[in-house]
């Protein structure tokens, strides 16, 4: 039996050596808070990172000639995303230095708010969502889920508590599009979601309650956050791909002592002497996105999943604390969806979309094709989305829930659809089909299929998502959207950043708590909107 190892005794901070594996914003927001709140020296922070770009899933990239890209947005809440809102008081703006970017995002979402005037679309015509169309059936069964406890709902799908009609009304295709939800996902992660998210369902046909960043998240908070990083000495190693790590032989305890990665094709090591800490992002759920182009379907093949899996499959192997990554990666057609940029040259389409909706662009969020064999869901986002975006030019971003399945006009599955296809796809179910060939002429609609894009909603047990730190570890923590936060909701920025929060705090001791997770369930206005809609 292998003898249970000495304690680390974690030296004056300025000593500390950090290990990061992974540059999506877990990493960089961990980061921050090293040099913010443990007074850790920028220069003694290292970012290890596999392709040449930091950011992660948070991402954008593109010219107006070219076509942008962006594989996904994601919605900001003041109340419900304490932690990324405590990220960006960090960080200056980056046109505005006086202000940090947590004043710029609340002052952009006062003057530019969402209220949609046409959130579903059914047979070309707007739908009436002043009814969620529940029935009392369904109010119960919604209620009882909320209040009965995730040990006991364990890996059912949200398929397992409501009857088909229930994933045929307004709230359903209001709720699942916003949030990407499948009626075969976890049932544990959609109460989640109605608890954490309480506070937006009375304005769930409105979406008032979504906040935004003024520009793409890659533009707007990685390229600041990186910066200020920079400015403080951290070291970013791109192209640098850790591929296992070394723990010393105690039963009790889990110590990395080396990183094994790969850079420029050579296989290297780092020795994480006494005190250093590792911080590694378990998973990827834009890990091998393929893009297509006009003229071209997206790649699928996705036999390569990233080394920030397979990372994770290596130090997982014989240590069931560190979770179980095959409930996620294992399961493609239950996590994949096909998300498409379009960049728009000429208003046409804008016009005749501003007319429909009647919203302006920028001001209406998202809308929802009902009659959709794709179940496609489209954005016309505010302009500039892009710093180097021209005035004339407006992108739009959409995706689609069942890329398997045929369209109703291209009668092909999205999966296999070009760029072209999509956008005619897009302009039928508008009605605007005279001015197809203009639009296509004149556009680029990007497609970009996502493998595991909701695999961190799939069906789970306990364990199968290991603690931010696992058990017995004394200088390891785990980052992401694959680390398990009780009571707080994946597939969002703000699960990683406190992970990132949660990991610095615990490991360094810092005398601070982490921002509480707000729960609206207990606000009784809340509750009272919330009911009055739902009812």
């Amino acid at each position: 039996m292998a003898r249970a190892g000495p304690r680390i005794n974690i030296p004056s901070n300025g000593n500390i050596q950090a290990y990061f594996v992974g540059g999506g914003i877990a990493s960089l927001a961990g980061a921050v808070f090293l040099v913010r709140d443990g007074r850790v020296p920028g220069e003694n922070i290292h970012v290890f990172e596999e392709s040449d770009l930091l950011g992660g899933s948070l991402d954008a990239q593109g010219t107006a000639e070219n076509g942008y890209v962006i594989r996904g947005g994601r919605m900001l809440d003041e109340y419900a995303h304490t932690c990324t809102f405590d990220l960006l008081s960090a960080i200056p703006s980056s046109t505005q230095p006086d202000k940090t970017l947590k004043d710029e995002v609340i002052e952009f979402n006062r003057t530019f708010q969402y209220h949609s005037k046409c959130r579903l679309i059914e047979n070309g015509r707007k739908v009436d969502t002043s009814s969620l169309g529940l029935s009392w059936g369904d109010r119960f069964t919604l209620g009882m889920l909320c209040l009965t406890p995730e040990s006991f709902i364990g890996t059912r799908r949200i398929q397992d508590y409501f009857r088909p009609s229930f994933f045929q009304s307004n709230f359903w295709y209001m709720w699942c599009t916003i949030f990407s939800f499948q009626p075969w996902h976890s049932a544990v992660e959609f109460k989640r979601y109605m608890l954490r998210l309480i506070q937006w369902v009375h304005t769930l046909s409105t979406l008032e309650g979504v906040r935004r960043t003024p520009l793409n998240q890659y533009e707007y908070l990685i390229m600041p956050i990186v910066r200020w990083l920079k400015e403080r000495g951290v070291r970013f190693h791109a192209q640098s791909r850790v591929t296992d790590l070394g723990f010393k032989p105690y039963e009790s305890e889990k110590i990395v002592e080396r990183i094994r990665y790969v850079s420029d094709g050579v296989g290297r090591e780092i020795l994480v002497e006494n005190g250093g800490l590792v911080f590694v992002t378990l998973g990827s759920m834009t890990a091998g996105s393929r893009l297509g182009s006009m003229t071209s379907a997206a790649e699928q093949d996705f036999r390569e999943s990233g080394g920030s899996w397979a990372l994770w499959e290596t130090i997982a192997r014989g240590r069931p604390a560190f979770g179980r990554p095959a409930v996620f990666n294992g399961h493609v057609p239950q996590s994949r969806w096909l998300s498409f940029t379009i960049t728009f040259r000429t208003p046409t389409f804008v016009r005749l979309a501003e007319s429909f909706t009647g919203n302006k662009v920028g001001t209406g969020g998202l809308f929802t094709f009902k009659d959709s064999n794709w179940l496609m869901s489209a954005v016309l986002l505010h302009r500039p989305h892009f710093i180097n975006q021209p005035e004339h030019v407006n992108v739009c971003w959409g995706y689609g829930l069942f890329p398997d399945r045929p369209g109703n006009y291209v009668r092909k599955p999205m999966l296999e659809c070009t760029g072209e296809e999509i956008l005619a796809e897009l302009c039928s179910h508008f009605r605007i089909t005279e001015e197809i060939p203009s639009i296509l002429a004149t556009s680029t609609c990007i497609p970009c299929v996502m493998p595991y894009i909701t695999s961190q909603f799939l069906p789970r047990a306990m364990g199968d998502r290991p603690p931010v730190i696992p058990k017995g570890s004394t200088n390891l923590a785990f980052l992401g959207q694959y680390c398990e936060i009780p009571d707080d909701t994946v597939f969002t920025v703000e699960y990683s950043v406190r992970s990132a929060q949660l990991a610095v705090y615990s490991l360094l001791k810092i005398n601070r708590k982490v921002p509480p997770i707000y729960k609206g369930q207990y606000n009784p206005r809340v509750i009272l909107n919330a009911l009055k809609t739902i009812l």
